[in-house]
């Protein structure tokens, strides 16, 4: 692996020369090879055959250091041309303390596709329940717009809920804590029943609001605690307490449904 920190003060230096060599300088003056040069260092990583005959590969992480968190600038620009994963890190979040600050809106993977085949060796459901978690994600981010302008009280509470969960999203499987013996690391089997924990609360929580349930009953049950806790709490070799809370899920939900769905008959 190679890992450059930052080709944002590289390209600085390059520009410089540039200028000393009085060459004809581009965009916020840049010289006009920039993307050339960055192409010549990216496209230095994939699979590789070495001369000995085995089969290797190259991985190439550069750090970008836009000035002033523009992203619109030249060099994030031309490195995003030639690159296929972008970790945006989110100044908000990191005054937030919520680590790792990688903001999950800006942030993308070309390889999701590629890596399917080795997630379903865990579940099935990943590739499905990884893009309801970034939609809903989405729709929360829309949502806050129009929350700063007239409150979370004037929302109906399918949309409340779309903000409650991403809460759980952000807080119970986005936000890591390095220094918890658990939380520091999980294996994909644990990342996986975490999300389907959250996304099965959505779709159980939706239905029952959708027979007259409030939010505010919802967001009483216990299990909505516990699927937040799960990650620093459940340890990597005890996936029986997350069926547990599934569970629990199921029962607390079921409980509500019984209730509402007999108000609703009367």
């Amino acid at each position: 692996a190679i890992m450059a920190d930052s080709t944002s003060r590289w390209a600085e230096a390059l520009r410089e020369l540039s200028g000393r060599m009085e060459e004809m300088p581009a965009e916020e003056g840049f010289p006009a090879y920039l993307p050339t040069r960055l192409a010549e260092f990216y496209e230095r990583a994939g699979r590789v055959n070495t001369l000995n005959g085995q089969e290797g590969s190259v991985s190439v992480i550069g750090a970008v250091s836009p000035p002033g968190g523009d992203f619109s600038e030249p060099v994030t620009q031309h490195t995003k041309r030639f690159i296929r994963c972008f970790w945006a890190l989110d100044r908000e979040l990191a005054n937030a303390r919520h680590y790792p600050a990688i903001g999950w809106i800006d942030s993308y993977s070309e390889y999701a596709d590629e890596v399917k085949t080795w997630w379903d060796k865990f579940d099935p459901r990943w590739a499905s329940i990884r893009i309801k978690a970034l939609d809903l994600l989405k729709r929360e981010q829309r949502l806050q717009q129009i929350v700063r302008l007239i409150g979370p009280d004037a929302l109906p509470d399918s949309d409340r809920l779309v903000l409650t969960v991403a809460e759980m999203i952000k807080n119970g499987f986005l936000q890591q804590n390095a220094f918890d013996d658990i939380d520091q690391y999980s294996v994909p089997q644990k990342q996986i029943l975490i999300l389907l924990l959250v996304m099965d609360f959505y779709e159980k929580a939706l239905a029952v609001i959708k027979q007259g349930c409030p939010l505010t009953k919802i967001m009483e049950l216990d299990v909505r605690n516990e699927i937040i806790r799960a990650k620093s709490v459940v340890p990597n070799d005890n996936m029986e307490d997350l069926t547990a809370i599934q569970n629990h899920l199921e029962q607390q939900m079921g409980e509500l449904e019984r209730v509402y769905r007999k108000d609703a008959a009367v």
